[in-house]
């Protein structure tokens, strides 16, 4: 599993100009699955994507979470996350988890999500996408799971 966070002071996704969620500050997370990944492993990348230090304490250093804070969690499928960009000038999709097993690693963890932290948006797995945000900072990181 495969998560690309951004701090951002706001996102929002739209799908043919109708916006599916949208947050104030908070953070923006691209989650991508790969073959091998299995739903007990979503506990964990949620914990992660709650409570990973990247806000500021009064002192501005990077020692808050999203729970310390308080912020939304605008969750998007990014199936790209997982390609093999190794070799060659055009991406491999062979690691990332077929199209049925990321829909329902991603609708579990959207479901996870939402029952403890009520800020929780998301996109929609399989649609094209716009993504809007401000990355503030910019803070971004790449989390493994």
């Amino acid at each position: 599993m495969i998560a690309l966070i951004q701090r951002v002071s706001a996102a929002r996704v739209d799908v043919e100009s109708e916006t599916l969620g949208a947050i104030g500050p908070g953070l923006l997370a691209l989650i991508g699955f790969e073959r091998d990944d299995a739903a007990e492993r979503l506990p964990r990348l949620l914990e992660r994507l709650l409570n990973y230090r990247v806000f500021p304490d009064d002192d501005g250093r990077m020692n808050l979470s999203l729970k310390a804070v308080g912020g939304g969690l605008l969750l998007v499928p990014q199936f790209t996350l997982a390609a093999d960009t190794d070799s060659g000038n055009r991406p491999s999709f062979t690691p990332a988890a077929p199209p049925e097993s990321g829909k329902a690693l991603f609708d579990a963890l959207v479901e996870q999500a939402a029952a403890i932290w009520p800020e929780t948006a998301s996109g929609r797995f399989g649609a094209n996408m716009q993504v809007s945000l401000t990355n503030d900072g910019p803070v971004t990181f790449r989390l493994r799971v």
